[in-house]
C-alpha cells in the first residue's frame, strides 16, 4: 500500500483553475479500485492520498497525470508501506 502526499507548490493560486480536472482524477482513482482514502493536510498544505492494489511505476504514472502535479500546483510524494499488522477491519491490505 502507499501514501501519496500532495504539498502545495509556489502555484497554490492556480489550484481553482485545474480543480475540476482533479477531482476527475480523484473519481478515477476510486472507480478503479486504487484510492481508498483521499483527504486534505491541515492546516492548508495540500492533500493526501491512501491507495492499495497498484505497483510503485503505475502509481507514479497515476499521480503524474493528476493536473495539480502535471501543473505544478502541487508537489507529490509517494511513500510504500508494508503492512505486517492491521486492525480487522483492514486485513485485505496484507494481502
Amino acid at each position: 500500500m502507499f501514501t501519496v502526499l500532495l504539498k502545495f507548490s509556489g502555484n497554490k493560486g492556480q489550484a481553482s483553475q485545474f480543480m475540476e480536472g482533479h477531482k476527475e482524477w480523484i473519481k478515477r482513482g476510486f472507480d478503479d479500485g486504487v484510492f481508498l482514502l483521499v483527504g486534505s493536510l491541515q492546516p492548508n498544505l495540500g492533500g493526501g492520498i491512501v491507495a492499495h492494489n497498484t505497483s510503485l511505476s503505475d502509481l507514479q504514472s497515476r499521480v503524474n497525470d493528476d493536473p495539480f502535479v502535471a501543473e505544478n500546483v502541487v508537489s507529490a510524494e509517494i511513500h510504500e508501506i508494508a503492512p505486517s499488522k492491521t486492525d480487522q477491519r483492514l486485513e485485505f491490505l496484507l494481502g
